[in-house]
């Protein structure tokens, strides 16, 4: 029987390198993006969350959830987003206290732009890695982390032009 205390070594290790993973992963496929586009792999992540919602819009607190990030950080990138033209701010037309973040053409022209090499460096960088198992296993694991991601609530679709390119 393993001691608690190995128990809690082995676990902290797991935790290290999975971190380490994920940010060596956001780095490899965000440099690339950006010496390529000019595009943050953030801003990358927020126009895909917002190119497949209903409308191609979503409430600030929603897509903060979605991506991770505190609401205060997605503030900042929605600012630098409408720097580029690539998200606009709008009130929601059903209570006026909330503030959604819309996709633009030209948002949804620089992501179409961005979208075949974000996925050629995912997959090289990381799906040509793994087994389709283990491609499940991590989706399985981050949802247990962060909870489901469900594209289809609030009427969007799974099968949007982009979600097949970010995957």
């Amino acid at each position: 029987m393993e001691s608690i205390e190995s128990a809690g070594v082995d676990a902290q290790h797991s935790v290290r390198v999975f971190s380490s993973a994920a940010r060596w992963l956001t780095e490899q496929v965000g440099q690339e993006i950006r010496r390529e586009t000019g595009m943050w792999q953030i801003h990358y992540e927020m126009l895909s969350w917002l190119a497949e919602a209903p409308e191609g819009q979503l409430g600030l607190t929603k897509l903060a959830r979605r991506m991770g990030i505190s609401t205060s950080r997605l503030s900042h990138l929605v600012d630098r987003t409408r720097e580029h033209g690539w998200v606009v701010r709008v009130p929601d037309p059903l209570n006026r206290r909330i503030v959604l973040a819309r996709l633009t053409g030209a948002g949804r022209d620089a992501l179409r732009a961005a979208a075949p090499l974000q996925l050629a460096c995912v997959r090289s960088s990381f799906l040509d890695r793994l087994t389709p198992a283990q491609v499940e296993q991590l989706r399985e694991i981050s949802e247990a982390l962060i909870g489901p991601v469900d594209h289809h609530d609030e009427g969007g679709s799974a099968n949007s032009e982009y979600t097949e390119r970010s995957a």
